[in-house]
C-alpha cells in the first residue's frame, strides 16, 4: 500500500515497530533504518543496483530481518518542488514494490539529504572514499529521520 501523505502512512502502521528509510540512486540504494520507537535513524548499508527484483529481494530480506513496519522512500523533487523524471522513477520503484511486500509505503522530500550527508561526513573528516562508501545510506538515513521527526510532531499533536 502507498501512503501518499504521513497521516495515511501512521494510520497505516502499528503503535510501535522500525522503519526502513531508502535513497534511490541510479547506481545503489542507500538503506537507513530506525529503532522500535521511531526516535532515531541509523545508517544501515548500501545495495549496489543491478535489476528491481534482486534488488527489491536483497532489500526486503534486511527489512524482514529486523521486523521492519514501513517502508520510506525519499523523493527527489526539483529545488523549485515540481517532480521530474527521479520522482517518476521512484513512484514506480514503489508500485512495483506493492507486489513484493504488504509493507506500507510512503515518500519523504528528500531535497537536500545528500548534502546534509556529506557536509556531516566532511564535518566528521571523513576520507573521500570512505564518504563514496557510505554517502547513500548516511543519506536515508536523513531521509528517515525526517519522517520520524514528522511523525513525533503528529503524536504530540494528538496526544494534546
Amino acid at each position: 500500500m502507498i501512503c501518499e501523505t504521513t497521516e495515511e502512512f501512521l494510520a497505516a502502521l502499528p503503535p510501535q515497530g522500525a522503519l526502513m528509510g531508502l535513497d534511490l540512486g541510479d547506481k545503489t540504494i542507500g538503506l537507513a533504518v530506525s529503532d522500535s520507537f521511531r526516535s532515531a535513524a541509523s545508517p544501515l548499508q548500501t545495495i549496489r543496483r543491478k535489476k528491481f527484483t534482486p534488488d527489491a529481494t536483497e532489500m526486503l530480506a534486511l527489512a524482514t530481518e529486523r521486523g521492519i513496519q514501513g517502508l520510506v522512500l525519499g523523493l527527489p523533487r526539483n529545488m523549485d518542488g515540481s517532480e521530474g523524471a527521479r520522482c517518476q522513477s521512484t513512484r514506480a520503484f514503489a508500485r512495483a514494490l506493492t507486489r513484493m511486500t504488504e509493507l506500507p509505503i510512503t515518500y519523504w522530500d528528500e531535497r537536500l539529504s545528500t548534502v546534509a550527508a556529506e557536509k556531516a561526513l566532511l564535518e566528521a573528516d571523513t576520507s573521500r572514499k570512505r564518504r563514496a562508501e557510505v554517502i547513500d545510506h548516511v543519506a536515508a538515513s536523513y531521509i528517515l529521520q525526517g519522517l520520524l521527526d514528522r511523525l513525533a510532531h503528529m503524536k504530540v499533536t494528538r496526544d494534546d
